[in-house]
């Protein structure tokens, strides 16, 4: 439960502004004899539901009508029947599937009616709460479902849905289910973004959308986040089946007709909102927006990332909004984060929410690029204001929550908007951080993070549920009562592919030979079913990058062989042999089949659900948004990089200038005797890091170091892109965010020696100015820009920052910066005894 200061007042908590019906004094009370908490832990006998069914009130609300087709149309989807729907109870003995509020239970509950017990009371049924048994007697049998409210009803329904074992011509439930539940989080939703960066969604229809709302209210997700027409991506995508004011408009309806809360994610992209005529335009803008939508309960403006407006000009504007909002939609809220603003800015703004207090504000958003940490932005903001999770469940690499220690191989091929079911990963932040919350709305952008929605879905209604059973249920209902075991395991098996060095990992090719006989096993619709298909694709994906990488390690590792025989043969021969070893990467491949069925698993997702895995063949958006098709033949080895050498070398003027530009070549990360090499972007080779905590103490690294990544050719800045290839162990770094230092220990050097430092700066941030301190207090260097081109850089180590043979070196960023707090970025280091 939520702490008593993270209360937030009824009125701005927008989940609970709908009280359950409750019994006046005197009226009846129901209570269902078999109603228990939690289903009994031994298997029941099978309730046949086959011939079933559906008995509800004449009267039923819209949506109430959507539940029940949600359920006819789902089990209809998977056992090829569909229940027949009634008004009353059929007194021809077949089992029931009895549904409503307990404000119509005697008209629909047939002989249970009057069931009177010492069970649980349904009066004392929260919020969207729902109890839901197998009820079997003499005379009678079915299902009960019964709630307080519409919503209620819903997720009941969705309840139901995730339990039922159904195959063609065959639906069963245990005998003994029974539950009894409301969710913990009132707010549980996920940023449904109809654009053309989000690489699938905006190739959907309306009815694709209904169905993915459907499948997120099935795992208890009770609000969705749109997009206005204008952000900060394209105007118009190839693949819009319609204009998005419209679609935006379909979507509010879509959620209304199901009662979802419809959120809009709506940011301040103007330059200017201290000039008059700029907040006259925006007033009218989104006050066009507001009035053509059906439904709209929140609309929530990021401080940043897009725009960049100081505090107290945005909440001057957003109190105007606020105010246009209310007029159109009377009970709708307003919220607002602090993204990208630095520290005199996040200042400013805790200070007006502490000192002024703004009634129009209904509450704060945390989301990425916050340069503090959700607890410390909840101790900070008062009371009355209640906090929203925007967590980005989408993103793999330069993100809130990364891939914690991803291997540089995944990180370049696989890309940042990856198929990504991270499922212990979101589990892990969830259990940390919402309790600091209302609930959540996530960032996504696109079907590519399914898994991890279903994740948050259902940790919000229950966070104690066991991870594993929540597979489990994923897997049962949009796969098949037969995979439900073994799809969720390999859901695990997926995120563990992603789990330390690549090189090392012994379970990948096994992952990939249990998806292939799940794929021989699978029947036809089952296939071409995409959440088959991307864990597929994920599998092959993942082992043909381990197997390209043992590959192309061996190769490059043959080259630097025949560089060391320079001497004997020439360096003109050594050169062409090592470049001819090199470019066997591209003229003997390895395992082609296997990047072949890559390439028919990317057309099959680009068939069943739109999925643009590649800019030329797909028309994805760019190479960094989802096309990680285009990328898995990225190099795995610094074969670019040596070629560029080569050729370099190659127009040397002497023999021996060229056998010493070999010789630094072959041993480039040789620090000489008594001295130490760290790449530091790599794991195993960043031995005096200090990492301090782990992932799930710390997954968006606040006050720890992380692995972070170079973009190479998709930074946005021009002047930002390298120039020529890059060694592997330039494009992954270590990295710390905002004021937080990096650091490196130093133990048992020589005392009476003298040591010099040579420093790779790398990054995605090269304008960002740093300082490094030796010894806690002896500056080394100034705050000075990063070289960019990247190129090393050599320091002598002041004996007085040595003490007792121990040397601690210091990065720091200029302090109180903003945006995404990258910046602090080294990828390598010799510390060189002299």
């Amino acid at each position: 439960m939520l702490a008593s200061h993270q209360q937030p007042r009824r009125e701005t908590w927008l989940a609970l502004r709908r009280s359950p019906h409750r019994p006046a004094h005197g009226q009846w009370r129901v209570v269902l004899l078999l109603g228990i908490l939690y289903a009994s832990p031994l298997p029941g006998l099978a309730l046949d539901l086959t011939k079933a069914v559906v008995v509800h009130s004449p009267t039923l609300s819209r949506p109430e009508r959507k539940a029940v087709a949600l359920l006819l149309d789902e089990v209809e989807k998977r056992a090829h029947l569909r229940w027949p729907e009634e008004s009353d109870w059929p007194e021809d003995g077949r089992p029931v599937i009895a549904l409503g509020q307990t404000s119509a239970w005697p008209g629909f509950a047939g002989p249970f009616a009057g069931t009177t017990g010492t069970a649980v009371p349904i009066h004392h049924l929260k919020p969207e709460g729902f109890h839901l048994s197998a009820a079997v007697t003499a005379t009678a049998s079915g299902v009960l479902l019964v709630s307080h409210d519409t919503r209620g009803v819903l997720f009941g329904v969705g309840h139901l849905l995730r339990h039922l074992d159904m195959s063609p011509g065959h639906v069963a439930l245990p005998d003994n289910f029974a539950v009894t539940t409301a969710p913990r989080y009132p707010l549980r939703g996920h940023q449904l973004g109809y654009r053309p960066k989000t690489h699938s969604y905006d190739a959907w229809n309306l009815a694709q959308w209904e169905q993915y709302y459907r499948d997120l209210i099935v795992f208890g997700a009770n609000a969705v986040e749109l997009m206005p027409p204008r952000t900060d991506d394209d105007a118009d995508s190839p693949h819009f089946p319609l204009p998005p004011l419209d679609m935006l408009v379909g979507m509010s309806q879509l959620a209304d007709d199901y009662d979802l809360d419809v959120w809009i994610w709506y940011p301040a992209m103007d330059p200017d909102y201290a000039d008059p005529a700029t907040v006259a335009f925006a007033l009218r803008e989104w006050r066009q927006v507001f009035e053509q939508l059906p439904r709209l309960d929140a609309v929530f403006v990021p401080g940043g990332d897009p725009g960049h407006t100081a505090p107290r000009t945005l909440m001057a504007l957003l109190k105007l909004q606020a105010a246009s909002l209310r007029e159109v939609h009377p009970e709708a809220q307003m919220w607002v984060s602090p993204q990208s603003f630095d520290r005199a800015w996040l200042d400013e703004f805790i200070g007006i929410l502490r000192h002024e207090n703004p009634d129009w504000l209904s509450g704060v958003v945390f989301g990425p690029q916050v340069r503090m940490s959700l607890p410390e932005l909840r101790a900070a903001v008062p009371p009355r204001y209640p906090i929203r999770h925007y967590p980005d469940i989408t993103h793999t690499r330069q993100c809130q929550y990364p891939v914690p220690d991803w291997d540089v191989a995944f990180a370049i091929t696989e890309g940042r908007e990856c198929i990504n079911p991270r499922p212990a990963d979101q589990a892990a932040i969830f259990r940390l951080l919402q309790p600091h919350t209302i609930g959540f709305l996530t960032y996504s952008e696109g079907c590519n993070d399914d898994v991890n929605k279903a994740v948050w879905s259902a940790l919000g209604w229950d966070p104690d549920q066991p991870l594993d059973a929540i597979l489990r249920e994923y897997s049962r209902y949009f796969i098949g009562p037969d995979a439900a075991d073994g799809f969720a395991q390999g859901l695990l098996a997926l995120e563990r592919n992603w789990r330390g060095p690549l090189a090392a990992n012994g379970g990948i090719e096994t992952t990939l030979q249990q998806f292939q006989q799940m794929e021989r096993e699978a029947p036809p619709a089952r296939k071409a079913n995409w959440r088959f298909q991307e864990a597929l694709f994920r599998a092959y994906y993942d082992a043909y990058v381990q197997r390209r990488l043992a590959y192309e390690t061996a190769l490059e590792n043959e080259a630097m062989d025949t560089l060391r025989q320079a001497v004997t043969l020439g360096t003109s021969l050594a050169l062409q042999q090592a470049g001819s070893a090199l470019n066997r990467a591209l003229t003997q491949p390895v395992a082609p089949a296997w990047r072949a069925r890559i390439f028919e698993l990317a057309e099959g997702l680009f068939q069943s659900i739109r999925m643009q895995l590649s800019v030329p063949r797909y028309g994805a958006i760019a190479v960094d948004r989802g096309a990680s098709l285009d990328t898995v033949d990225y190099p795995l080895n610094n074969r670019r990089w040596l070629l560029e050498r080569f050729a370099e070398i190659r127009g040397l003027p002497t023999e021996t200038d060229r056998l010493r530009a070999i010789h630094a070549l072959t041993d480039w990360t040789n620090p000489g005797p008594g001295g130490f090499y760290d790449d530091l972007g790599n794991p195993t080779r960043q031995l005096h890091l200090l990492r301090n905590l782990p992932f799930p103490a710390d997954p968006a690294s606040y006050v720890s170091s992380k692995t972070g990544f170079e973009e190479g050719d998709v930074v946005d800045e021009p002047d930002e892109k390298p120039e020529g290839a890059l060694r592997l162990s330039w494009i992954d770094h270590a990295e710390t965010l905002y004021d937080q230092p990096l650091q490196l220990r130093y133990e048992g050097l020589d005392p009476s020696a003298r040591y010099r430092v040579r420093i790779l700066y790398g990054g995605d941030s090269p304008k960002r100015r740093v300082r490094l301190v030796a010894g806690g207090e002896v500056e080394i260097h100034p705050l000075q820009p990063k070289p960019f081109p990247y190129r090393p850089q050599e320091y002598d180590i002041p004996p007085e920052s040595i003490r007792n043979g121990e040397l601690l070196l210091t990065w720091t960023l200029e302090p109180g910066l903003g945006r995404n707090g990258r910046g602090c970025q080294v990828a390598e280091i010799w510390l060189l005894r002299q």
